[in-house]
């Protein structure tokens, strides 16, 4: 697959799709994919061949799924199960065996698949945290931005976190981003005793000047502005390889980070994918609300992640 550090300003998530799809389909465990959402959008991403989907289900719920959007899945592996929770086990068997090189979530939440694959039995788990990655296209930002985590880990303990950086920094490199700048947000940038964000960002900091984190550039705590401008740090006299460049902004937990990217949606106009880390193959853990674009490039990402694995 062809990399390009720097793809086209505002249509990054459009170029990634692009790359991807010269390469090799990926094949993918389709976990439950009984309804329009779950089953339309891997048929689109096989149609651009960005995957090959194996879908995992009731046989009758999927097929009368396809017939109801008129989709002809007759060249597709489908393995019958009796339910999605029979269906997320499934998947993780197959990952298991390397029969499947990713998964992604169907019609079934995202926290009945994420304990399948947390099982420590029969999932897939790593030493790694679990995390989630949202890659951002932001139209006054000159680069792709991955906020992170904003769907599984609430609270994040501070060793937490450093799974949770490490897990986006390995992701960066995926896309060619071979020293990623990691801002950790807290809502100052000096540490306070009486603000426990800002310790752990310290104590990040540290951790990776100790070779506990590597592979990228971090810095905090920093504000949001602080992060994102260089001229907002410079105005408050901060001297920062990360600032107004950042490759991963680090949110204190799972609220601010939800919040800081739907704001991004809803208010920015950006564009977004999001891929679950951490576990022996990525994870598209796309919500409901999807958008087709979305969709597609979380297959995409999906394909950079996979092969750079296989690579490593």
């Amino acid at each position: 697959m062809t990399v390009n550090i720097q793809p086209p300003i505002h249509n990054q998530l459009e170029y990634f799709i692009e790359q991807a799809a010269c390469a090799p389909a990926i094949v993918t465990a389709v976990v439950h994919p009984v309804s329009h959402n779950g089953l339309v959008g891997a048929i689109e991403a096989a149609n651009k061949g960005l995957i090959t989907p194996i879908l995992i289900g009731p046989s009758a719920k999927i097929q009368a799924a396809a017939d109801e959007e008129e989709l002809d899945i007759s060249t597709y592996e489908i393995i019958d199960v009796e339910h999605s929770h029979a269906a997320a086990e499934k998947a993780c068997e197959l990952a298991r065996q390397a029969c499947v090189q990713t998964l992604m979530k169907g019609d079934l939440g995202s926290s009945e698949l994420i304990s399948a694959i947390i099982n420590k039995q029969t999932g897939l788990r790593t030493e790694r945290r679990l995390s989630h990655v949202f890659v951002f296209d932001v139209p006054n930002y000159h680069k792709p931005l991955i906020i992170t985590d904003g769907a599984i880990n609430v609270t994040p303990s501070l060793n937490d976190k450093r799974d949770i950086i490490q897990n986006a920094i390995d992701f960066s490199h995926s896309l060619g981003v071979s020293s990623p700048k990691v801002a950790i947000l807290a809502a100052v940038e000096k540490v306070k005793p009486n603000m426990p964000s800002t310790i752990d960002a310290a104590c990040l900091c540290k951790m990776a000047d100790r070779g506990q984190i590597t592979g990228g550039i971090l810095d905090g705590p920093l504000a949001f502005d602080n992060a994102i401008s260089q001229q907002a740090a410079l105005d408050k006299h901060i001297c920062s390889d990360v600032s107004g460049d950042a490759d991963i902004l680090l949110a204190p937990d799972l609220e601010a980070a939800n919040m800081i990217a739907k704001q991004l949606i809803y208010l920015a106009n950006a564009k977004s994918a999001g891929l679950a880390l951490g576990a022996r193959v990525p994870i598209i853990l796309t919500s409901r609300a999807e958008t087709p674009l979305g969709r597609l490039a979380s297959c995409a990402l999906a394909s950079y992640m996979a092969r750079h694995t296989l690579s490593s």
